[in-house]
């Protein structure tokens, strides 16, 4: 039984050459569009593979069900994630505590308005959840930029850390989801002065 769900929540198989990536990137693009306009509950196998100018049949051969197409788009966007999050790392000792703490809520902000299907994924069903690796590939490399502008904090600090602040960062996604756009930048402002307080009052700076 075990086997049998764990297939059924992962590509039926890998595209090996160019033209199969091509094809699956356009039904990730598909999917994408599909779950942020009618969510993830209501959207179907069959609008994905109109979406993508796919065949069901291509689809299912790539997919085996609506989950497995989530959790792919969830894996390409932590990819895409990992990509923001080495910027940030990279300058985090040239920068400002408070400015560190504007660009971490600005990363995930500039995330979530380029990529609105997030929202959809991120209440999906229960059985949908980022594997642990990419949780703490997350909290690494925030970790990581802790410790260029603090150089002496530990490692397990540091992750408790990043921890702690994406926790905060975390707790915007419901309430940016659901707000207008004028409460939106209100919300950015207020969780941007409640991360750098506490990034400051961790690292002393």
């Amino acid at each position: 039984m075990r086997m049998s769900s764990d297939i059924a929540k992962t590509p039926r198989r890998k595209p090996q050459q160019l033209r199969g990536e091509q094809r699956v990137a356009t039904m990730l693009d598909a999917a994408a569009a599909v779950f942020a306009e009618a969510g993830y509950d209501a959207a179907t196998m069959t609008v994905i593979a109109e979406r993508s100018g796919s065949s069901i049949g291509a689809v299912y051969q790539y997919f085996p069900n609506k989950l497995a197409l989530a959790r792919a788009l969830r894996e390409r966007y932590g990819e895409e994630m990992a990509q923001r999050w080495s910027g940030v790392i990279a300058d985090a000792g040239q920068v400002s505590v408070a400015a560190l703490g504007e660009r971490v809520i600005d990363l995930m902000v500039g995330f979530f308005d380029e990529h609105p299907a997030y929202f959809a994924l991120m209440n999906a069903t229960p059985g949908f959840r980022r594997s642990e690796e990419s949780r703490y590939r997350l909290r690494a490399q925030l970790g990581a930029a802790l410790r260029e502008k603090k150089p002496e904090l530990g490692q397990e600090e540091a992750l408790r850390i990043a921890n702690v602040a994406l926790q905060i960062v975390k707790s915007l996604n419901p309430l940016y989801a659901q707000a207008s756009t004028g409460e939106r930048r209100e919300l950015v402002a207020e969780y941007k002065l409640a991360l750098a307080a506490y990034l400051k009052s961790r690292l002393h700076k």
